[in-house]
């Protein structure tokens, strides 16, 4: 698979099960998987209403706000209790966690990352200013706030890159004050 470009504004959204929300998926690997047999999958969610989160049994999830008040992502024995409150702070938890949700006002949209434990690993951060994202099978690149230059072409807010089974490496220049970029990096476990 090459390098395949994405913006949020042109990706479906689907209604949960429940009825809580909405999915945006920016990519399955390997393509054509669903959510019983994907090996990492990258998405954009809203929130709109409490309750629990899907449990997926061995997978390792992360989690950030993007827009919105956030929501409290908690476990019925406590073992679990996280405000995802601030915006573009990545939370990791285990996918085999019955996880609640609750809303800390209004409905609120989030990127996710889910890879599938024992074989691949995704290491997520956010960048403000210039780096280079070393090289990685799989991955991506989305920009979160300003316009950014990934390996010289521009991405603005709310558009970005994956890729998959191609090792890349990238160059990410933030063109603007205060810019901030999801990179995700997802290698074998």
């Amino acid at each position: 698979m090459n390098v395949v470009r994405f913006s949020r504004t042109e990706l479906p959204a689907r209604p949960w099960k429940n009825g809580g929300g909405t999915t945006q998926e920016i990519v399955s690997w390997p393509e054509g998987a669903g959510l019983d047999d994907f090996s990492w999958r990258a998405s954009i969610a809203t929130i709109a209403a409490p309750g629990p989160f899907s449990v997926f049994e061995g997978v390792d999830r992360s989690i950030m706000l993007l827009e919105g008040d956030g929501v409290r992502l908690f476990t019925p024995d406590g073992r679990t209790d996280h405000r995802l409150d601030a915006p573009h702070r990545p939370f990791t938890f285990s996918g085999d966690e019955p996880i609640d949700c609750a809303l800390l006002g209004g409905a609120s949209n989030d990127f996710n990352i889910m890879a599938r434990r024992g074989r691949w690993r995704a290491e997520v951060q956010v960048l403000a200013e210039p780096s280079v994202v070393e090289p990685a099978p799989h991955g991506v690149l989305l920009a979160l706030r300003g316009t950014w230059r990934l390996n010289g072409e521009a991405r603005a807010e709310g558009e970005g890159v994956y890729w998959a089974e191609d090792a890349q490496a990238w160059h990410a220049v933030p063109e603007d004050e205060g810019a901030r970029l999801a990179a995700v990096r997802i290698v074998p476990a």
